[in-house]
């Protein structure tokens, strides 16, 4: 039975997603990472990931045999504060968070079935800098156990 790597990234699963466990039937519809894309390390070293929003790839039915959660450190610029208007108290300029990810801090954690929701944790304030860390998606081995069939 041929196996394959599958990056299922967390913003996938929370849009159109189910949540699975390690000996679940499933069936994906699966892009190939390019060669490029797997020299430079996207999909954490997946030949392919699951999408739902189109494009040329494979319809596969597997079954799965392992899952691990793929964790990322962030850091960030926290929003500053700005000088409230008499007696109002503080206020905190809104601005996006922009996350710059640390190199090398990709871990990954053996699990037995995928959430719905992914987890982020704050690594506190370090030097002006917040740190924060996400599960990103998940590794899937996938047994395929059916025919697959190419997709538009």
């Amino acid at each position: 039975m041929p196996q394959k790597s599958v990056f299922y990234a967390d913003w996938q699963l929370a849009c159109c997603g189910t949540p699975f466990a390690v000996d679940d039937e499933v069936t994906w519809t699966l892009v190939a990472y390019d060669a490029k894309d797997r020299r430079d390390g996207v999909g954490h070293g997946a030949e392919a990931w699951v999408e739902h929003h189109g494009g040329p790839a494979e319809q596969a039915v597997g079954r799965v045999r392992a899952i691990e959660l793929v964790h990322q450190e962030y850091t960030y610029r926290p929003a500053a504060p700005e000088p409230a208007p008499r007696g109002r108290g503080l206020v905190l300029r809104a601005a996006g968070r922009g996350l710059e990810p640390v190199p090398g801090s990709v871990t990954r954690e053996s699990a037995d079935g995928c959430p719905r929701w992914f987890e982020e944790t704050d690594l506190g304030t370090v030097e002006g800098l917040g740190r924060i860390r996400r599960t990103v998606g998940v590794l899937v081995t996938l047994d395929i156990t059916g025919s697959a069939r190419r997709v538009r």
